[in-house]
């Protein structure tokens, strides 16, 4: 089997997660600057096998587009132009992250380790990914 990458993408930074080639477990993988992001998954793709990425479908909790939908867009169309054999996918992203400072919280990392938003974007792909193989699972 291959790997499953997710992608809690941001203006910034970017939280990527990937599971295990057998596809049990979702771990954070990295925080990279987006202006660098597909130049790394790029070279990611290349050294591991990967079977689709995931990427978080930002939108308001109304079910409205957020700001960031566009941005993800533009990377999601360059993407499949680019890697058609590698699919990329939307999923619901809502409240990853305040889902990943309630983690952290009980995880009980000290106030400035919570407030590295690096980790709390590693922690939101972890999620998203969480979330897609279980409802993947379902299907």
């Amino acid at each position: 089997m291959a790997r499953i990458l997710s992608i809690d993408y941001g203006k910034k930074r970017t939280g990527l997660a990937v599971t295990d080639p057998q596809q049990m477990i979702a771990s954070g993988l990295a925080t990279v600057s987006t202006s660098e992001l597909f130049d790394y998954l790029k070279k990611y793709v290349a050294a591991e096998q990967v079977e689709c990425i995931v990427i978080g479908e930002p939108r308001q909790p109304n079910g409205q587009p957020s700001e960031n939908l566009q941005r993800v867009q533009q990377f999601v169309n360059r993407w499949r132009k680019a890697m058609p054999d590698v699919p990329i996918d939307y999923f619901d992203e809502r409240f990853t992250s305040v889902l990943a400072h309630q983690a952290m919280l009980d995880g009980g990392l000290k106030k400035k380790a919570r407030q590295d938003k690096g980790l709390v974007d590693e922690i939101s792909a972890t999620i998203i990914l969480q979330d897609y193989m279980r409802w993947r699972q379902k299907w």
